[in-house]
């Protein structure tokens, strides 16, 4: 029967679940055998990528424009009668499997993840789960609201970035007021959200029987490091990478030549140039940004310039800024028509460049999988190797960057844009143990975390104890209320140091194109290629990376960042 699934995903967008129930009960009552596994396994994953299209759509659909209350009622259609039936559904089918002890080649990385996702299933958290996904919508229509008059326009408080960087330090100290003046407008509502959010986590994790940190490291299937693997990270970010990142902000305050560095002149994601340069603005739109982007990634490799050209010819890119999207970049996949689809809030800045070279890296994966591997074996890669992924196309990509080597930079403009990235390497893997900390305290201290205003101090100290050089003095409700503007917390619990361990794998990689620039793309397409099918380590190791998190892999990560941004600076 599964040969009347349509070629498409259009007709599927209307469905109930009435209309998928009988695909889920022929795989619920066929007999297994080792002669037909891999032919319903391929089954089973048809009708769940083109259910998972049709998740994928609708929240898209609703984070480019949330104000659209039509869109954000579809989705919420299947949230609520879709997914729940969907999920137990899918349960079901995995316990099947389980128990017929099959195990068919190349399938035990699969294994191993349903088995820890039927341990920490509980039909009474389905439900549970549907309301945490409406919870962060509303985090997007809180934030996504959030607009300022700026000379007497309304603007998006992505759109107050370019003047965030302004050369006058008193229009960007009022740029910076400005925006963070209307996020405290929201405060109390955050607080509000984020209470009844702790509250429903705890209790879905209470279902599971266990501790909300134990549920979430099976949840993300974390087999290969450990709570305190975490906890010794930040320990190691503390002890090589805060002294390097504090070499960086006085260095810029020297030559900005101010006291102290103030958060409107330097943060972890956006500072002004510290030699008053203008802000390098490459594009004057998401047309132009595009484009550019494409003859990167052709320089990089032409297979991979050939798969964006696909995305840009089949719409697949939502790029520039506006009133009412969510905030944010993301790429997801559509995975019945194998496509990626890339999102984003461009502003016409450089960090637009560094934004899409990343996502570009996402979509690459989504590619690399769907070609290489049969439906059955295209499991999610490990959310760590998705970002080095990302992460290390930022980096390959860069060497392009000069109008000389097919970019759209001077010499100079080049370098300065590569220094940029550099240091905020170097910068970000602090606010990343900051982001990740505050989570092991909320999650191991919930009766504390339930007081908004607990939150607000933790925040503050782990800041105190992370981000050494940028002076809030007079600033405390901006400095302990950061977490509010951090939307991992709300909306994607217990993730980001995914991103702390996979800019240590990228920054391996991008050491080994220093001296092999061929050579390095050649692994890390290799890398992507595996999908998820093998473990996170042997994921590292094919693209040329170790899987560490120890003081010795961040400090060599550290030197080489340190002596190419010396290079680049004579």
């Amino acid at each position: 029967m599964f040969d009347t699934l349509p070629k498409t995903y259009e007709p599927a967008m209307t469905w109930s679940w009435d209309t998928y129930k009988p695909y889920f009960d022929a795989l619920q009552s066929a007999e297994l055998t080792a002669d037909n596994v891999v032919e319903w396994l391929n089954n089973w994953s048809k009708v769940t990528e083109l259910a998972w299209e049709n998740y994928s759509r609708k929240y898209v659909a609703v984070t480019i424009d949330t104000t659209d209350e039509a869109r954000t009622a579809r989705l919420n259609d299947f949230l609520e009668n879709v997914m729940p039936p969907l999920m137990i559904a899918s349960q079901a089918l995995k316990e099947k499997l389980l128990a017929s002890g099959l195990e068919p080649d190349g399938y035990e990385v699969q294994l191993r993840n349903m088995r820890v996702e039927a341990e920490i299933f509980r039909e009474e958290n389905v439900l549970l789960q549907t309301e945490e996904e409406k919870m962060g919508q509303e985090y997007d229509r809180i934030v996504g609201a959030q607009s300022v008059q700026w000379n007497g326009e309304e603007r998006t408080l992505t759109a107050m970035i370019p003047e965030r960087m302004n050369l006058d330090r008193a229009v960007r100290e009022q740029a910076w007021r400005a925006v963070i003046d209307r996020g405290l407008q929201d405060r109390a509502a955050l607080n509000d959200l984020w209470t009844r959010m702790l509250k429903l986590r705890l209790q879905i994790a209470e279902n599971a029987g266990m501790d909300y940190r134990s549920y979430m490291w099976k949840t993300r299937k974390r087999f290969d490091y450990t709570p305190e693997d975490c906890l010794s990270f930040h320990k190691a970010i503390e002890e090589t990478v805060v002294p390097a990142a504090a070499r960086i902000y006085e260095r810029r305050r020297a030559q900005l030549g101010v006291d102290s560095l103030r958060p409107w002149d330097s943060d972890h994601q956006i500072h002004v140039d510290p030699l008053n340069r203008p802000a390098l603005k490459p594009f004057s739109d998401g047309d132009a940004l595009s484009r550019a982007t494409s003859e990167l990634f052709h320089k990089v490799d032409p297979a991979l310039g050939n798969y964006y050209d696909i995305m840009m010819e089949e719409n697949l890119l939502d790029l520039e800024n506006r009133k009412g999207k969510a905030p944010g970049g993301y790429c997801t996949a559509f995975p019945y028509t194998q496509r990626p689809f890339i999102f984003m809030n461009a502003v016409g800045l450089h960090d637009d460049v560094q934004t899409l070279l990343h996502e570009g890296g996402h979509a690459f994966h989504v590619f690399a999988t769907d070609e290489n591997l049969p439906s059955y074996l295209r499991e999610q890669p490990p959310i760590e190797f998705c970002e080095v992924a990302s992460m290390s196309m930022e980096l390959l990509a860069a060497p392009y960057f000069s109008k000389a080597k097919g970019g759209v930079y001077s010499e100079a403009d080049a370098a300065r844009a590569r220094i940029d990235h550099l240091e905020g390497m170097i910068t970000f893997w602090p606010y990343m143990a900051v982001v990740d900390a505050f989570q092991h305290w909320v999650y191991t201290n919930t009766d504390a975390a339930l007081n908004p205003d607990n939150c607000d101090a933790e925040w503050a100290r782990q800041w105190d104890r992370f981000m050494v050089g940028i002076d809030y003095t007079g600033l405390e409700d901006a400095r302990v209320t950061g977490w509010h503007r951090k939307l991992h917390i709300f909306q994607i619990p217990f993730y980001y140091v995914e991103y702390g361990i996979a800019q240590l794998g990228a920054a391996q990689v991008w050491g080994n194109s220093l001296t092999d620039q061929a050579g390095a793309v050649a692994a890390y397409r290799n890398a992507l290629a595996l999908g998820g099918t093998r473990p996170l380590p042997e994921l590292f190791s094919t693209a040329g990376a170790k899987l560490a998190l120890d003081s010795q892999t961040l400090g060599a990560a550290v030197a080489l960042i340190e002596k190419e941004i010396h290079a680049l600076e004579n």
